[in-house]
Order: C-alpha cells, then structure tokens, then sequence
C-alpha cells in the first residue's frame, strides 16, 4: 500500500459539523448543508475541501458502528475574522500524518480502509494517533465517479521499541 509521512503545522478551518456514526451517517446531509455556505467565506485557502473525522479517545478500541464521532464539512482559511453565520471555526493541530490516495466511489471505501487499518498500521513503524482524521478533496475530486481522488490523512506517531 502506498503512502507518504508528512508533518503538518496548524491550521485554521471554518465549515460545519454534525454529530453521527458509522451505522447512521448523515455525510450528505453535512455537505448539502455546507456548499452553499462555502461561497460565503471570503478568506479561504487555495481551493481544497477538507472532510474531518474528530473520534473520542476509545473510538479504535473494539469497533462498534453505533459510536458517535463528529465529521465536518471544512475548507481552511487564512484567519477566523468574519466567520459567516452558520458556520463554525475548526483549529487542526498540527503533527504527523500517514497520507495516502483513494480512488473511486465513496460509498466503497471501506475495504481500503479496513486494509489501512487492521493490515498497514499494525505492520507499519507508526501508531494512530488521537487526533482528527481528514480527507482532502482537491482538484482531482468529482462527488460520486469512479475517477475521484481524494488524499487520506491518518494520524500517526513513530512507534517506540523498548
């Protein structure tokens, strides 16, 4: 499985959030309620979407699709003057990150997950780390085709022998 590390600085988000999980996902109601929103925000950077999972600190520990997790719609911006209403400010801190590129239809990304997962971390010199997950949704994104590309960042940190 392919992949690159790359260490991140902070960085200043505004977007919207909802509350769900993985058996009652409500990513398209997120995003139907964030685009029109999105024009709204004048101070954005570049012209990336980011797409983030914030999971409380026991979400990895024995899998339950009932768990509650926040996901944001996001896009960054340069500072959090003027936040338009309806729309929420979001700090990502920084740190490392395992990224790696998916392609194809969101809805059949699990498998590359569970592969990411319970195969490449568990094999790998990192372990995950507890801080949000993304997605970036740039130039080579299109909502539902075969062809879509999307960047995945995994937190991680170096794995210490003892």
């Amino acid at each position: 499985m392919q992949y690159r590390i790359e260490t991140i600085q902070e960085k200043k988000l505004v977007g919207k959030c909802l509350t769900m999980s993985f058996a009652h996902n409500k990513t398209g109601e997120l995003w139907k309620n964030f685009m029109p929103l999105k024009n709204h925000i004048h101070n954005k950077v570049g012209t990336e979407m980011y797409s983030l999972q914030s999971y409380p600190g026991n979400f990895f520990v024995g899998f339950n699709p009932n768990a509650e997790f926040e996901k944001w719609a996001l896009v960054e911006v340069e500072n959090f003057n003027n936040i338009p209403e309806g729309l929420d400010s979001f700090t990502l801190k920084g740190g490392m990150y395992a990224v790696f590129v998916y392609k194809g239809y969101p809805a059949e990304a699990a498998p590359f997950f569970q592969n990411i997962f319970a195969n490449w971390l568990p094999n790998s010199p990192y372990t995950l780390d507890i801080r949000p997950h993304f997605e970036i949704l740039g130039n080579k994104y299109q909502n539902n085709s075969p062809e879509s590309e999307e960047e995945v960042w995994i937190p991680v940190r170096e794995t210490f022998s003892v």
